[in-house]
């Protein structure tokens, strides 16, 4: 437990070098022969100015993320559910509407026959596996996408139909592309597709970007890429846009018209997190096409667990003297695993230490209130989390009919 001492962050980045500018040493990246039109959104600079001035009194966002009376008043139902989170649902054998389940890395999702019933678990994925069950997880991510579906609607429709539950979403059914749009803004991240794992090694051409020499983790980019990846067995491949439409995974016209909305959607994902204090780094979009030939955004949007978030204000400051950023997402329990085992090849991990696990599972409450401004509502206990589900997608499901 010792090895679990909570921080923000591990000390030290991987690079060598301090830059007195994050992006002084990269120079343009160029992409494949597919372009796309400039976007509408203008994404604010992160300037010295929003680091922290020697001698500043006012505290750090960091510093109120870790010390935070907001923390103090949620921290004890936390620790309450440990033994208490959805780590898994059966909702064929209690809601008759429901003929089948497929079991996501996070998700459950039940299939009623005019529509998707997706239900958002408490499971920890990295990895390309399941590495703890986090309380209150699911409904935040539930209910952080919901705000963002809602927002983001000027940019592309979504499949959202109905949200019963606080870990529910009713979805319409869509023909899903099998391709998952990575956006990135910086050179950062552990696992092996992240952008710096690959730089890290020598890469130049990551996904049809040409990347610069001289580049160091944490760096800003330039400007946004998309680093796709498709499905093969367990684990997600990088693809370029050639091979994407080569292999029939998606035409031309389909890829040109999700890439633009992808990069829009980043855009606007970074300056409503700039407003909040935080830096939206990277994140992943998944996209369908309904019935009608439209294409509709799908399964979770500008989450902890499908994004990156740093704290704004110490960003600069922290990059220039080689320190890791502070984070508001799982990277911390990521790094946390790679450094106890291997956790692409062991076929057991280690247990999770409890107090990350509760750290993580304030985290994502503390992103929810920084992004939505409202207040996270924790579930009574009287009733059992499966039962209240059950009860709410039947009566939801009823109502559709």
């Amino acid at each position: 437990m010792a090895d679990s001492i909570l921080s923000l962050n591990p000390s030290k980045t991987l690079h060598r070098t301090q830059l007195n500018n994050p992006i002084s040493q990269s120079a343009s990246i160029s992409r494949t022969r597919i372009t796309f039109k400039p976007n509408q959104f203008r994404i604010p600079a992160i300037r010295a100015s929003m680091a922290r001035k020697e001698g500043e009194q006012k505290p750090s966002f960091g510093d109120t993320l870790l010390n935070n009376a907001r923390k103090n008043q949620v921290f004890d139902s936390i620790t309450k559910s440990l033994s208490n989170c959805l780590s898994e649902t059966n909702l064929h054998l209690t809601v008759p509407a429901l003929k089948s389940k497929i079991r996501g890395k996070v998700r459950d999702i039940y299939d009623s026959g005019d529509y998707i019933v997706l239900v958002t678990t408490d499971r920890q994925s990295a990895f390309d596996r399941v590495l703890a069950s986090i309380p209150f997880k699911g409904q935040v991510l539930n209910e952080t996408s919901l705000w963002w579906f809602e927002r983001t609607k000027h940019i592309v429709s979504n499949a959202v139909v109905s949200a019963p539950d606080k870990n529910v979403t009713i979805a319409k059914k869509c023909s899903v592309f099998p391709v998952e749009f990575v956006a990135r803004g910086f050179v950062t991240g552990s696992t092996d597709t992240s952008l710096w794992t690959v730089y890290n090694k020598g890469n130049r051409n990551y996904c049809g970007n040409i990347l610069s020499d001289g580049m160091v983790k944490n760096q800003k980019l330039p400007k946004n890429i998309l680093t796709p990846t498709t499905k093969a067995a367990d684990h997600d491949v990088p693809v370029t846009p050639d091979e994407i439409i080569e292999k029939g995974l998606m035409t031309k016209a389909d890829y040109l018209e999700v890439s633009e909305k992808a990069l829009s959607l980043f855009e606007y994902g970074q300056q409503v997190a700039s407003e909040h204090g935080l830096i939206l780094v990277d994140t992943k979009y998944e996209f369908g096409k309904a019935n009608d030939g439209s294409i509709l955004l799908i399964d979770e949007v500008h989450t902890p667990d499908s994004s990156r978030y740093w704290i704004a204000n110490s960003y600069l400051e922290r990059f220039q003297n080689g320190l890791e950023p502070e984070n508001v997402d799982k990277e911390f329990l990521r790094l946390w695993f790679k450094s106890h085992c291997n956790p692409y090849e062991d076929e057991v991990l280690p247990e999770a230490p409890e107090d990350l696990v509760c750290e993580l599972a304030w985290r994502y409450i503390f992103l929810y209130e920084t992004i939505t401004k409202s207040k996270f509502e924790v579930q009574s206990t009287e009733e059992a989390i499966h039962d209240r589900i059950s009860r709410n997608v039947a009566s939801a499901l009823s109502s559709l009919k």
